[in-house]
């Protein structure tokens, strides 16, 4: 009997480690290794034409803190999250709300809304890169139907922050809707129900009910959007090119990184500067994480 259950044991043993070897297997091979390939690269100056790596210590964490334009990339950055992460829970709590409803073509609408996640990042940049256009785009056609002069969204350096930043919102309302409508349904309809034998309007709802209850999810979608803000990098290297005159103010630290690493040859800086974005992600995620007791309700 102790020989059989030992064996059964055994065998559970290796079915599950088989199951569980090609991810483990994935997240070593690219995950975890590249990591500390990328804590030793940093340590080192890239010899000419990418050979003959040469150990330099602490020299580019020394010279990443006295760059100007390292500092600049981590505000752009910064400031592009702030923009991007706030308005996409917004909309997508609010289209979340609304497509929660009985309401006719309800299926439609939530397909229509999470089209952009669909779509490459790459193509739907290219798109909005034509919309922007100054001379030829869309939107400055519109607005010289209307009679206001045509904008310059991707070289003013006034806009063009906010034009990129409206680009990561409107590709991502649909994502933050599917997992705002999961965290709904989760919501007892009782509460709702005991709320309008109160007489309380369907706006104190909202603000008593539904966001308390959907706080954990909320709680997530920020944690999550945030990591995924501060690696902005597709739509800044497709719809701006390093001439435009906005460029040094709107260049985030993976930018900063893929130029460093792979058109100046400079994989030792640029690793630094990768490890400086892990180390700032790795901040505002335990900051987030501390301050979840204060407004996220677990019930």
């Amino acid at each position: 009997m102790n020989t059989n259950s030992s064996k059964q044991k055994f065998n559970t043993f290796l079915w599950g480690w088989s199951f569980l070897f090609p991810t483990v297997f994935g997240l070593s091979v690219l995950n975890i290794i590249p990591i500390f390939q990328t804590v030793w690269q940093s340590f080192f100056k890239t010899g000419a034409f990418g050979r003959g790596n040469k150990f330099i210590g602490f020299d580019n964490y020394i010279k990443m803190f006295q760059d100007a334009t390292v500092w600049q990339a981590l505000l752009n950055t910064f400031k592009y999250a702030m923009i991007e992460v706030p308005l996409s829970i917004i909309f997508g709590v609010l289209a979340a709300v609304l497509l929660n409803r009985k309401v006719a073509g309800r299926s439609i609408y939530r397909t229509i809304y999470f089209l952009p996640m669909v779509a490459a990042p790459a193509a739907v940049a290219m798109v909005w890169r034509w919309l922007y256009n100054s001379e030829f785009g869309l939107l400055n056609h519109l607005l010289q139907k209307i009679g206001v002069h045509s904008i310059n969204w991707l070289s003013n350096p006034n806009t063009t922050f906010i034009s990129i930043a409206f680009v990561g919102v409107w590709s991502i309302i649909g994502y933050n809707m599917i997992l705002f409508l999961a965290g709904l349904q989760e919501i007892p309809r009782d509460y709702y129900e005991a709320a309008q034998i109160d007489g309380a309007s369907k706006t104190r709802q909202f603000f008593n009910i539904t966001l308390p209850l959907l706080s954990p999810m909320m709680f997530f979608v920020t944690v999550t959007r945030i990591i995924a803000a501060l690696q902005v990098f597709d739509s800044i290297y497709i719809m701006l090119d390093i001439t435009n005159p906005s460029f040094y103010k709107t260049q985030s630290l993976v930018y900063l990184f893929y130029r460093y690493s792979f058109i100046e040859s400079n994989k030792g800086y640029g690793s630094a500067i990768v490890l400086l974005l892990l180390a700032v992600i790795m901040i505002v995620t335990t900051i987030q994480i501390r301050l979840q007791k204060k407004w996220v309700l677990y019930n």
